[in-house]
């Protein structure tokens, strides 16, 4: 099970039984801080510890940092397209072949950084322009089938912080300052 730990450094995502304001609220903080949390995880690190996994068969520390803004670019337009048609439906994206295209592996990680700055910046723009109502939009998901923004919020929230925890816990476990 060691693993397991290794994978989910926070647990493995449990979805809200029910999101009230309080709740919503600190998930929009919890996204908007993600960005500065993902910097200061990676921060000083050189090209070989990036290149490291953070678990055996795991993606590497690059990889993971170019993964964040291509997921949160797909949950941001979910979230468009949410709130501008009637439960739509969204894509998946194969994330793994992602993670192996040639600019995964070329890009400075500093691009994706920038990227997840910019796109977090819109998206909380955007999610503290909402009504509560707002949050009750759903959009089907071929895996998860209808999400409200309410429940895409919590896992976008959780989503961040589990791929920031997978580099401090390999930061931590290397002893790297």
């Amino acid at each position: 099970m060691v693993s397991e730990n290794l994978q989910y450094p926070i647990g493995k995502y449990k979805k809200p039984d029910h999101i009230d304001a309080g709740q919503r609220e600190r998930f929009i903080q919890e996204i908007a801080a993600a960005p500065k949390e993902l910097r200061k995880a990676v921060e000083g690190l050189d090209d070989a510890q990036l290149n490291t996994p953070y678990r055996e068969g795991g993606w590497t520390v690059r990889q993971v940092v170019h993964h964040l803004p291509d997921s949160h670019m797909n949950g941001y337009v979910r979230l468009k397209l949410a709130l501008t048609e009637h439960e739509p439906d969204v894509k998946t994206y194969k994330e793994a072949l992602w993670s192996e295209l040639p600019d995964v592996k070329t890009v400075s990680i500093e691009i994706s950084l920038a990227l997840l700055d910019a796109l977090h910046a819109r998206w909380i723009a955007c999610l503290r322009g909402l009504s509560s109502d707002a949050f009750e939009k759903k959009f089907r998901h071929p895996a998860s089938g209808l999400m409200s923004l309410n429940e895409q919020l919590a896992l976008y929230a959780w989503h961040g912080k589990h791929h920031v925890a997978h580099i401090a816990s390999l930061r931590q476990r290397m002893g790297w300052k």
